[in-house]
């Protein structure tokens, strides 16, 4: 029932049971640790709600932290955009802004503790090399012929490592731990690599970088992070995570796994989603169709609506795939409480009122959205030239039909009510003109003439209508699981975009901003797009239908 409390997640009753024992404090301190090598998407919008949302819920605080481990991946664009869409979607960092690479010397530092402790030794091998040492699930793997170096020699040679007396691939530093452990990842994992490449923020002061694992939890630790919300992904890491803390005798903090989101009709990988961007299927990592939070927002979406979607997917222990149309449901729940009603013709044929006075003008007052009384009311123009949808006339129609037709009454959205008089078609059948009379003492909120008429149309008066164009936005792929069979570039959809050009608009569209979103009456939200729009020549994106109509 509405107003009824929700049961606790796992995580929530994890944190309140560490609160009530006095663990780390009683601090909630949770971090966002992003890789600075794409931009956000869904998915990422999820983990941010959930490691932002709870430190909020227990008045904590929450450290955006960029994984910037990587260099040959990442970049200052990557940052400046992550940095924007956690604040669109209305999160603050309050615990502050920090890289791993803040972290290198300490890191550098933590490897030589483990060396000196007989925890980690320099391999001398190939990648392949290690790899076919590994063994497999069951069957344990074969010690290195470098495992046993003395530590002396291990810390000399890290020191030629660092120093760039080494070539990439030549040497790694790997975790002494156990070669036959039932956890795949503890079998004496790489933890520093070589790579002459410049880093965004370090540039060439560092020609070893350490590996994801081995930062991950040190850096958690260095920020007193008391819980470290992952994927679940990294389940099967929480143990070396564990170990590296245990080794280093470091702040114990503790990572705790959640379901990541799955969407269908969608695409997650940031390696895929970049082949879609490089391969110019999109027009960039922003395009409407993209389910980055980037995306998401150039095509109508508000943070409001992400944050709902998120809520209501929940935090659980197991994966599953949730239906896109659950984030449409979110958006248009969101936007029908709070986006301006306005009127556009998207596919245009004149409606010529026959007995309205030639060259006369009137204002009727509409209102700006029937669910929000204070968003007021505006006024339109009417007259004797109007545009409608070509959609909305059929010569030949039968009882089901409620739109205009020969023999058919309709009332024009906030104006009057019109009959058929008679339609022109040109040298192929198409209609492009319908002639109607229109009922004097039929007005909006001034209707004394008893004609009840079962459609309502929308329509833009003709000569004060701006042009535009228009972006019918569907899905990028149209397949459920576009990865499930071979290439996930064979499911895309060729119908994902449709551009309409020479639509017609009511005039208070022309003061349109981006970032406000629209319903267009009968037709679908849109806003304005960032990238196409240009003062006096309007671009609308569709953000998402009326209705659930997709047809896969």
């Amino acid at each position: 029932m509405e107003g009824e409390a929700r049961a606790l997640n796992f995580i929530e009753q994890k944190i309140e049971a560490d609160i009530a024992a006095g663990k780390h404090g009683g601090r909630v301190h949770t971090r966002f640790p992003p890789e600075p090598n794409g931009y956000l998407h869904i998915g990422h919008a999820k983990a941010i709600c959930v490691s932002f949302g709870l430190a909020q819920q227990y008045g904590g605080k929450t450290n955006l932290r960029f994984d910037d481990t990587n260099p040959e991946k990442e970049s200052v664009e990557y940052v400046n955009a992550i940095r924007e869409d956690i604040a669109w979607l209305g999160f603050e960092w309050n615990g502050g802004e920090y890289y791993t690479s803040d972290y290198f010397q300490q890191l550098f530092d933590y490897a030589c503790d483990l060396i000196g402790k007989g925890l980690a030794y320099i391999d001398d091998q190939t990648a392949e090399q290690i790899a076919s040492q590994k063994g497999a699930p069951g069957t344990p793997g074969i010690n290195s012929p470098f495992r046993e170096r003395s530590p002396e020699e291990n810390r000399r040679l890290f020191e030629e490592m660092k120093a760039g007396q080494c070539k990439e691939g030549e040497r790694v530093l790997r975790a002494k731990i156990d070669m036959a452990h039932d956890n795949m990842l503890m079998r004496d994992p790489v933890i520093y690599r070589i790579k002459f490449v410049d880093h965004h923020r370090t540039g060439n002061d560092w020609v070893i970088y350490p590996m994801y694992d081995f930062a991950h939890g040190q850096s958690d630790s260095i920020e007193r992070i008391s819980h470290s919300l992952c994927s679940l992904e990294f389940e099967n890491h929480r143990p070396l995570y564990n170990w590296f803390i245990q080794a280093l005798g470091i702040y114990p903090s503790e990572q705790t796994e959640f379901a990541r989101l799955n969407l269908n009709y969608t695409i997650m990988s940031k390696r895929k989603l970049l082949r879609l961007v490089e391969e110019g299927v999109v027009d960039g990592w922003d395009d409407p169709r993209m389910p980055t939070i980037s995306g998401l927002r150039r095509r109508g979406y508000t943070p409001e609506s992400i944050r709902v979607f998120a809520d209501r997917v929940g935090v659980a222990k197991r994966n599953n795939t949730i239906d896109v149309s659950l984030l449409e449901w979110s958006l248009r729940d969101d936007l029908n409480r709070r986006a301006p009603r306005v009127m556009a013709v998207l596919n245009p044929i004149r409606l010529r009122v026959l007995n309205y006075p030639e060259g006369e003008t009137e204002m009727l007052t509409t209102v700006n959205n029937p669910e929000d009384e204070s968003a007021g009311t505006r006024e339109i123009p009417f007259g004797r030239e109007l545009w409608m949808e070509a959609d909305d006339f059929r010569v030949e129609v039968n009882k089901k039909w409620f739109r205009l037709a020969p023999g058919r009454t309709v009332r024009l959205k906030s104006a009057y009510i019109v009959e058929y008089a008679d339609h022109v078609e040109d040298e192929h059948g198409n209609v492009t003109e319908v002639h109607v009379n229109y009922i004097p003492n039929s007005r909006s909120g001034q209707d004394t003439s008893g004609v009840k008429p079962k459609g309502t149309l929308h329509w833009v008066a003709a000569g004060q209508a701006d042009e535009a164009e228009v972006r019918l936005y569907d899905r990028l792929f149209r397949e459920a699981s576009p990865e499930a069979d071979g290439d996930f570039m064979d499911a895309l959809n060729p119908n994902s975009l449709e551009v309409l050009k020479g639509c017609k608009v009511e005039p208070s569209l022309a003061q349109a901003e981006v970032g406000t979103v629209f319903q267009f009456t009968r037709l679908g939200y849109f806003t304005l797009d960032s990238k196409y729009s240009k003062p006096g020549s309007p671009v609308f994106n569709r953000a998402v239908t009326l209705k659930d109509g997709w047809k896969g």
